[in-house]
């Protein structure tokens, strides 16, 4: 390579990284539309919201096992390949989505978009690495998952304002042709990847044990108590805030954007805390969301105020847990199970709270949810001390 080639290889990672960055987001986006439609597919295809609230349910649950199985069944495969796949497979399941007569189909659909979110989340997560010299890896990894992160805080209130205009299909409709346009973003700009060496191997009991590391466990465990309490709670707060706070369609929507503009600044403000000490960020953002849960029960009025609490510490906690997980290890195989236990604490958080709405009432998920980040921060605080490398 000549010194005039070198910028147009340097421009090349980055592009790469910023297109599977972009993909994270459009997955993402993609497993949140339902949480800011769920009373529009309720009423359009003739079910409860709890029974709506399975939209979320079922991505979730099939991503958690999606993304163990791809990265073990797949470990001799080009990741190039498995990406373009899995985003042309999340465009079609999208397209399916918007086009579902019934909630049948839509969950059929809403199946396929959780093989793709939970293949292409745990094969991109790892990337950084592959795409840009050492010096440039922290950074590449940050812009990667930090597509994770923006679209855990602003695919709803996009999807929810998109919708506002045209109807809840449009919403997904837009993320089925932005997946589709984006196959031929990372055809163009992704390189061809050879799976890492340490992973095509044979899974050897030595490589299991370093997966399922105390530090590995407790990181799994965070994560499923603080996603299924986020979950349980956020799947239902449209309902919340129309039922409760009553606020018409225009209010609930800036509530969504107001939640999801603090939750990107809580993103970038506890990134760089949270590369030097993840545990105590971890612990500061999720004390943000069990206070600002049971805030939204104490007030008379569309609770903004809570809502943007809730948006900075939501915002921060899965760059925390991800970088928390860097710190401990464990390849693409370790990813891959954060992958699953995130996504099936989205799940069973969503179905938690459809069936605590459904046999209660809408308010006594906030209590739930709540409930289960409290019992996180408890976790941390004591089992943390022990049991990480990153306190």
């Amino acid at each position: 390579m000549t010194m005039t080639d070198v910028p147009s290889a340097v421009r090349a990672h980055w592009l790469a990284v910023t297109s599977v960055a972009v993909g994270t987001f459009t997955v993402v986006t993609s497993e949140m539309l339902p949480v800011g439609l769920l009373t529009s597919i309720a009423a359009d295809l003739g079910v409860s919201a709890g029974t709506a609230g399975l939209a979320m349910t079922a991505p979730g649950l099939v991503a958690a096992v999606a993304a163990p199985a791809l990265a073990f069944t797949t470990r001799r495969m080009d990741r190039r390949l498995l990406l373009i796949g899995l985003m042309a497979l999340l465009g079609v399941a999208n397209l399916m989505a918007a086009a579902a007569p019934d909630n049948a189909v839509m969950l059929a659909a809403r199946v396929l978009t959780g093989v793709s979110i939970g293949g292409f989340w745990a094969f991109a997560a790892a990337l950084g690495s592959r795409l840009v010299p050492e010096r440039s890896v922290g950074r590449a990894t940050s812009i990667i998952l930090g597509g994770v992160s923006v679209a855990s805080v602003l695919g709803v209130p996009a999807a929810t304002f998109v919708s506002s205009f045209a109807g809840w299909r449009s919403a997904f409709v837009a993320a089925g042709v932005l997946a589709l346009g984006l196959l031929a973003v990372l055809a163009a700009t992704l390189p061809p990847l050879r799976p890492p060496a340490e992973e095509s191997g044979p899974a050897t009991r030595e490589k299991r044990s370093s997966w399922l590391s105390g530090p590995l466990i407790l990181v799994l465990v965070l994560t499923a108590l603080t996603i299924s309490g986020h979950f349980a709670a956020y799947t239902y707060v449209r309902p919340f805030l129309e039922q409760v706070s009553g606020a018409g369609p225009a209010l609930v929507g800036t509530a969504l954007l107001l939640y999801g503009a603090a939750g990107v600044a809580g993103n970038f403000a506890s990134g760089a805390r949270a590369a030097r000490n993840p545990r105590s960020t971890f612990i500061v953002l999720v004390v943000l969301m069990a206070v600002a849960m049971p805030a939204l029960l104490l007030t008379g009025v569309p609770p903004l105020a809570a809502l943007v609490v809730w948006g900075l510490g939501y915002g921060g906690v899965g760059v925390a847990l991800q970088l928390w997980l860097m710190r401990e290890g464990g390849g693409e195989l370790g990813t891959a199970l954060f992958v699953s236990s995130f996504n099936v604490s989205i799940a069973l958080g969503a179905l938690a709270g459809g069936r605590i709405t459904d046999a209660a009432s809408v308010p006594a998920v906030m209590g739930a949810g709540a409930a289960l980040t409290v019992v996180s921060v408890v976790v941390a605080g004591i089992w943390g001390r022990n049991r990480t490398t990153g306190s």
